[in-house]
């Protein structure tokens, strides 16, 4: 069995920036922004956040463990719908405010909606778009129907 993983207590911004102990600087609600990338190809997946039991389980299990703001509990990503993200790679900026999880997705998707990555979207930027123009897709095929998978919403809190 492992042991449970401790955070440092934050001393200094040489301890927190140049030192090799885990100080993670969780927020007032006690959460870290987390961004997840495919491991292979660098690709965005989602963000979500991770309380200090999330980031424990995380080292813990090797497979991301979110903490679900709407809900308000641990949210094990792929408990639900099978479509674990397994963490290869785990860093933390250097102040120590943001993780950064490349991972392994079993059964491709990542997105509850049912895309690959929760970046699904392009929004239209700079001086020369046109005021009217909307969003759109970058991925045109669902990876999974989440209707079957989650019943009739994932997470009705959401809106």
């Amino acid at each position: 069995m492992t042991e449970t993983p401790q955070f440092a207590t934050r001393t200094s911004v040489e301890q927190v920036e140049e030192g090799t102990e885990l100080a993670p600087k969780f927020d007032e609600h006690g959460l870290i922004p987390c961004i997840t990338t495919d491991f292979s190809t660098g690709e965005v997946l989602m963000h979500a956040y991770m309380n200090a039991e999330a980031l424990r389980r995380t080292i813990e299990l090797g497979e991301a463990v979110y903490w679900s703001r709407s809900r308000a509990t641990l949210w094990h990503k792929g408990a639900t719908s099978g479509l674990v993200q397994r963490v290869r790679e785990m860093r933390i900026d250097d102040d120590q405010d943001c993780v950064w999880l490349r991972v392994e997705v079993t059964g491709g998707a990542s997105c509850h909606v049912g895309y690959r990555s929760c970046f699904y979207r392009m929004v239209p930027v700079g001086p020369t778009r046109n005021a009217s123009e909307t969003l759109s897709f970058t991925e045109s095929v669902k990876v999974f129907d989440p209707q079957s998978v989650y019943g009739d919403s994932p997470n009705p809190t959401r809106l």
